[in-house]
């Protein structure tokens, strides 16, 4: 599958997703293109086998009496975002990758969509406020409101296509914008568009409907 992948990761989002550094919503991200992407998920394998051997070279530490207690709710939370070993595992039959897939609660048809705006719908994603996550979808040919970034934002492309200033992105695609990218992303003709986004940060609509609207959409 991920031969069809012409867009990766950083090398700086997989070393912080595999010390576990990235927020809840940018982890979800990470999380569902690996385990879509076989060269990505390689590339964290090894990054994760520099850290287990960093952590064998150091030196122990002082455990308090909580600990345990503490590492079990840490688990609890990984398995919450996808964020495990089993969550990279190769794509099962099913639209959303499997992080997503079980962060949800089921596939696309479990996705309680709002309007965005025009004919453009979203969906919300509950996580923690170090970030935001919510699933697009555009309808083939629409084009999203031209923006530029205060922070980071990453699109996973899940369904159809979309072409902006940096490329073609298909499924299992991952673009990666940051404050110095302003784009135009547009959903191409066949399949609507489905993509999972996270942005630390509000967008910066060059619109002035967009700019009013932003309050509301909360991006």
């Amino acid at each position: 599958m991920s031969t069809m992948i012409k867009h990766h990761l950083t090398d700086d989002l997989l070393m912080a997703y595999a010390a576990g550094n990235l927020p809840e919503a940018f982890s979800l991200v990470v999380a569902s293109h690996v385990s879509l992407c076989d060269e990505c998920r390689a590339r964290l394998g090894e990054y994760e086998a520099v850290g287990g051997a960093i952590l064998e070279e150091s030196e122990t530490a002082e455990m308090t009496a909580d600990s345990l207690a503490a590492t079990m709710i840490l688990i609890g939370q990984m398995h919450a975002t996808g964020d495990t070993a089993a969550s990279v595992a190769p794509q099962k039959p099913g639209l959303f990758p499997r992080p997503l897939r079980d962060y949800v609660g089921g596939d696309l048809d479990t996705v309680e969509w709002r309007s965005f705006g025009g004919k453009v719908r979203q969906a919300v994603l509950p996580t923690d406020k170090g970030a935001s996550a919510r699933l697009l979808h555009i309808p083939a040919g629409v084009a999203m409101p031209d923006h530029g970034h205060n922070g980071t934002e990453l699109t996973l492309v899940l369904q159809g296509a979309f072409e902006d200033e940096d490329g073609h992105f298909a499924r299992g695609d991952v673009e990666v914008a940051d404050a110095d990218m302003e784009h135009t992303p547009v959903a191409t003709q066949g399949a609507d568009c489905i993509c999972l986004v996270a942005t630390d940060a509000r967008l910066k609509f060059t619109g002035f409907l967009p700019r009013i609207a932003q309050p509301f959409l909360g991006i």
